[in-house]
């Protein structure tokens, strides 16, 4: 499968490579992106190539599909978006995604999660995605809602991060959910 490209209105979903490491690493090496990522803040550029080359691993290896996004006005790469987990032969996936703070609250994750589900339940014929996302974590716990994912439950101590457990609520959207939900 050749990597699938992705169009909005304002943003193109494109596939992450090396020529992208500063802007990964400038994104995730940021506390406050990172707080609810599941992981530490990058310390070295080197964390940056060993993520872009999982990114590779996974998709090359049908386990997931990692975009960045792009803003069509300047090309620059603001933050990410993907299919974790990916399961094709059961039809599911976690969605992921993060943004620099600077792009915050302009609607461009809305954006991005819109063309990732469409493309998760058309392209790829998805019956299930899912997220994990920390409960304090509100913007995004709203955000997801908002484009009717279903809050199933808290998963304790789920993710081990800063040298702590964390809860984190598991969400998902169904396909016919979402297919209803378009219906205009």
């Amino acid at each position: 499968m050749r990597f699938p490209i992705l169009e909005t209105k304002r943003l193109k979903l494109i596939e992450i490579t090396h020529q992208h490491l500063d802007s990964i690493f400038s994104i995730l090496s940021l506390e406050e992106v990172t707080k609810y990522y599941g992981t530490d803040p990058f310390i070295l550029p080197a964390e940056a190539t060993k993520l872009i080359d999982m990114y590779h691993k996974n998709f090359h290896e049908k386990r997931g599909i990692r975009w960045g996004i792009k803003l069509k006005e300047n090309q620059k790469i603001i933050g990410t978006i993907g299919l974790n987990a990916l399961q094709l032969n059961n039809k599911r996936a976690e969605i992921g995604y993060e943004l620099h703070p600077s792009y915050w609250r302009n609607g461009f994750a809305t954006e991005a999660l819109k063309e990732v589900l469409n493309f998760s339940f058309e392209q790829l014929d998805l019956h299930r995605v899912g997220a994990v996302v920390y409960p304090e974590n509100t913007v995004s716990l709203n955000l997801l809602k908002k484009l009717g994912f279903t809050n199933e439950g808290l998963l304790r101590d789920y993710i081990y991060q800063n040298k702590q457990s964390h809860d984190t609520y598991v969400l998902s959207l169904l396909k016919h959910e979402w297919v209803k939900s378009q219906v205009k």
